[in-house]
This record gives structure tokens, C-alpha cells and sequence, in this order.
């Protein structure tokens, strides 16, 4: 999993409780022992728990049975439980039920995505891009992984990806083959990752020798074109295609045999139902 500090934690705690749970104050039940318990009403991949287990043992809560990640639950299954006072099982409840159901929600979009695009490459993968909300990169990448995805970079720094807005700066945008060969000479133990937008700029790329080539907002026919060019111009270039990937669109390009498919898709999932259930015990 992601490295999630304490401090991280806390700053989501805080977002709701500061002032402390002013309901629970004014009745004067705060002292009371009770359990909590977070249901998945529809069942899916799962991505969250032992983030919220950790969230809520920050109040001193004590946690049962987290679900581990990745795990496919059924409807109704519980993700984790807490037992302590009513005070702070109020203060935790909205804080982790807002990690879980959006945590589970990229998760069981991305779990639905590998398993759609394996039907017809076993070998695929949903590669995760960066563009996540601000601040929430480190939880959606996560839950991306938790579904069975792959995450495309996570930062500007990790990979090298040779765009249309780098080239335009270059002396010659359309030496190909300079701009790849000096990015192979600058960064030698990278994978040289090169992106066109069209399927000219895809013939010039392939010149190039790239070791991945992707693909922009193709349509199925020039995809097709450039797989057949890539034979012979470079045999040892992956293809990629990102842009406008989808649940809805997937199936269309995972036809074309196409293996590594970019998006960010999964981070704009609707949030999992997740239920929350309290109860006093003794």
C-alpha cells in the first residue's frame, strides 16, 4: 500500500471534527460504549479499510476485521468494525465512510476495467494516469492498484514521456529521432515513452525506435494502420493508447489487441455505497 502518515489522518479528521460532535455533546451520551460497523451494501473490489481502520484507531477506537486490499466482497459484507465510546465513534464515522466509499468506488471501477479488457488481452493493463483531484494522488493511486491497475506515472519525475508540447520547444519539432536519442542518452534507465497525436506524427515517431509508442484519441482504423507500420519500423515497440477510455469505450479498443490502456477514468468513479451501522453494547 501507499505510505500514509499520521499526520496525513489527522488533517481528514479535522476537515469535520474540530469542534467535536455538537449532537452528541448536547444529549450527553458521549460516554457510552457502542459498535460500528461499515457495510458494503452492493458488494465490489475493495480499497480503504486499512486506511479507516488506522483513521479511527487514531481516536482510540478499537478496530475488527479490516478487509484487506483488492478483496472482492458480496453485497452486505462488513469492511471493518470499531468499538469505544459514542463520542468517538461519532467523530470517526463521516471521516471513514468518506475514505472508504471513494476509495472503493476507483477500486471497483478499475477491477471492472482489467476484467473487461483481459477478456481479450490476458496480459493487459489499466494504466492510471495522474490526473486525480488535488491532494487525493496518493489515496486514488491506491485504490487504482486495489482494483488490479497500474499506475502510469506518478509524477513528472519518474518516467519519460516525450510529448507534443516538449517537441514544439525543440530546435527541430520533427527530429524524432534526435529528440529520442538524446532522451535515451539523458536518462538511460528509463523506458523512452513518446506520445503522437496523429497517425503521421505516429509513422515519424516509429522511425524513431521508441520502446512504447502512445496514442492519443485514436480511432479504431488508424490504430490499426500503426500496428501494421510497427511491424516493420519498429518490432519492439509497445503501443498505448490513452484518451477518452472508458468502461463505456474499452471494449471497442481492447479489440485491437492493444495491451496498455492510459486513463483516468477510474478516479472519476461514483463513490460505493457504504452503509454505517451503530449500535450500543454493553
Amino acid at each position: 500500500m501507499n505510505f500514509i502518515s499520521d499526520a496525513q489522518l489527522d488533517r481528514w479528521l479535522l476537515e469535520d471534527i474540530q469542534g467535536g460532535d455538537l449532537t452528541t455533546r448536547a444529549l450527553d451520551i458521549g460516554f457510552r460504549h457502542g459498535r460500528m460497523q461499515f457495510i458494503h451494501r452492493a458488494g465490489g473490489c475493495v480499497s480503504g479499510a486499512a486506511c479507516a481502520q488506522r483513521l479511527l484507531q487514531r481516536l482510540g477506537l478499537q478496530v475488527e476485521g479490516a478487509v484487506a486490499e483488492g478483496e472482492v466482497v458480496k453485497a452486505g459484507h462488513c469492511l471493518l468494525s470499531a468499538v469505544g465510546p459514542a463520542e468517538a465513534l461519532h467523530q470517526g464515522w463521516k471521516a471513514a465512510q468518506n475514505l472508504l466509499e471513494w476509495s472503493c468506488g476507483i477500486a471497483h471501477y478499475a477491477w471492472r476495467m482489467t476484467q473487461l479488457l483481459r477478456r481479450y488481452v490476458p496480459e493487459g493493463q489499466i494504466a492510471g494516469s495522474r490526473k486525480t483531484f488535488p491532494g487525493s494522488r496518493t489515496l486514488a493511486q491506491q485504490a487504482l492498484v486495489a482494483g488490479g491497475g497500474i499506475v502510469h506515472r506518478s509524477g513528472l519525475a519518474e518516467t519519460v514521456l516525450l510529448f507534443a508540447n516538449h517537441r514544439r520547444f525543440h530546435a527541430n519539432p520533427q527530429d524524432w529521432s534526435t529528440m529520442v536519442a538524446s532522451l535515451r542518452q539523458q536518462a538511460p534507465e528509463k523506458a523512452i515513452v513518446v506520445e503522437a497525436d496523429n497517425k503521421e506524427e505516429a509513422l515519424a515517431a516509429l522511425a524513431a525506435r521508441p520502446d512504447i509508442l502512445q496514442l492519443d484519441k485514436f480511432s479504431v482504423a488508424d490504430i490499426a494502420a500503426v500496428q501494421q507500420a510497427a511491424i516493420s519500423l519498429a518490432p519492439r515497440c509497445r503501443l498505448a493508447l490513452a484518451g477518452g477510455i472508458t468502461l463505456q469505450t474499452l471494449e471497442t479498443f481492447a479489440q485491437t489487441g492493444v495491451g496498455l490502456m492510459i486513463t483516468s477514468a477510474p478516479y472519476a468513479a461514483s463513490p460505493a455505497d457504504i452503509g454505517v451501522m451503530m449500535e450500543p453494547v454493553q
